[in-house]
């Protein structure tokens, strides 16, 4: 019996082009955190349908479904870490003194 396999499509990056305007609302700093922590919420949103999608059996194959989960936590965990270094950057501005 054959096996079918589906096409191999590209992966979108992770983040945004933090250099790039940000679309939304603010500017500056404020539109890129906004921009950054939608990017993080679509990411998993999409990588809960995909599990849901998966368990209830309406489609999506098992890789997706790893693909899309490991693709959100990648992106959370990559936001974490940067919020990590703007506090760490704001703490030590606040500790300088004037």
């Amino acid at each position: 019996m054959p096996v079918s396999f589906s096409p191999v499509t590209s992966v979108p990056p992770l983040a945004p082009d933090p250099i790039s305007p940000a679309p939304s609302g603010g500017s500056g700093f404020q539109g890129v955190l906004e921009n950054a922590i939608a990017t993080v919420e679509t990411s998993r949103n999409a990588g809960t349908q995909a599990v849901e999608n998966f368990l209830s059996g309406e489609g999506g194959e098992l890789h997706s479904t790893i693909l899309a989960v490991q693709r959100a936590s990648l992106s959370f965990d990559l936001f974490l870490q940067v919020r990590n270094k703007v506090v760490s950057a704001y703490q030590e501005i606040m500790r300088m003194q004037v």
